[in-house]
């Protein structure tokens, strides 16, 4: 990543002050200063440190890091890995939701239909896409999209990144709880393979309603759950600061999903989260999705139904 464009966490400050102190060297060598030495010396040194910080992240540490702005979103894993991608809008009942983003497109030659929510990275994209938080015609587009992909025989992939689904008054008039409902029974009801991975945020029903997949892939350092620490501090104990405190006994980490089977495997992320190296983590999160259809490749679609059906029936009696 640039260096203009880099952006630190709190708990990253010692990382910091080392490439702080590294940029300083360079501007030194670039004025004639012999000192190539010393800069490889505390290169080195921040790598290392970044290495041991991401070894032992706490989870609401790995929370701050999915949620970190400049991770890789929806729009940025379809111009690395999808062509051709045709966006479709509405929900043919009532509006188009900005938050909620699908359409086709081809994986790697093949025809495939994509969904998943977009944060925006701007100001302006972030109002627009109202923060990746969608309205229920988000969910309603996104059956309309799934079936669609059905009848057709195209396999589908949700790449998901969302606090949750919109609570406004709004939201609750249209029916949110029934339209999160319905995309989690169309999900079920696919005759053709689904693939789910979980990019930043997987949070409440707004990412379970189109996470329920053959597959559900989650990258290192994202986070999943029925509720955001804030919101489970504040209804539990009537105060958002004990959010630290809950994001551990969640159990919200790639991690404990993966231990409880909610999960089926963990992309590792580059050192230092996925937004050091955007380009590799698309790269490989293109691999895995991959792999995974190839394992889906064979099956006729009673077989698929039945395999993701007993996934789900399987989650938490499977405990390590």
């Amino acid at each position: 990543m640039p260096d203009q464009m880099r952006s630190y966490l709190d708990f990253e400050k010692p990382v910091a002050e080392l490439d702080s102190k590294v940029d300083e060297l360079k501007t030194l060598a670039a004025a004639g200063s012999d000192i190539g030495e010393e800069v490889a010396r505390l290169e080195e040194k921040s790598r290392q440190a970044l290495a041991e910080l991401y070894a032992g992240l706490t989870p609401w540490q790995k929370t701050l890091v999915a949620r970190h702005p400049q991770r890789p979103h929806f729009t940025d894993f379809i111009a690395g890995l999808i062509t051709e991608f045709t966006p479709l809008a509405g929900d043919r009942k009532f509006a188009e939701d900005e938050a909620l983003v699908g359409g086709f497109g081809r994986f790697r030659g093949e025809s495939i239909c994509v969904i998943g929510q977009e944060k925006g990275n701007t100001t302006d994209s972030r109002i627009k896409h109202n923060f990746g938080m969608a309205r229920p015609e988000g969910y309603r587009k996104a059956v309309r999209l799934m079936e669609m992909a059905d009848r057709f025989g195209i396999p589908v992939l949700s790449i998901v990144d969302s606090a949750g689904a919109y609570p406004g008054i709004g939201a609750e008039e249209r029916g949110v709880a029934e339209a999160i409902a319905r995309s989690i029974d169309t999900c079920l009801s696919l005759g053709v393979p689904n693939v789910a991975i979980i990019t930043g945020e997987g949070m409440s029903g707004g990412a379970i309603a189109i996470t329920t997949a053959n597959r559900v892939l989650m990258l290192e350092h994202a986070i999943y759950s029925v509720i955001s620490p804030e919101a489970a501090s504040s209804i539990l104990w009537r105060d958002g600061t004990k959010a630290q405190e809950v994001a551990t006994n969640m159990k919200i980490t790639a991690q404990d999903m993966q231990r409880f089977g909610v999960i089926d495997s963990i992309l590792k992320e580059p050192a230092g989260g996925a937004h050091r190296d955007a380009a590799a983590m698309i790269a490989a999160t293109g691999d895995a999705i991959a792999q995974a259809f190839d394992e889906l490749r064979n099956l006729d679609p009673d077989a698929i139904r039945k395999q993701r059906r007993q996934k789900f029936l399987e989650m938490g009696r499977k405990l390590a």
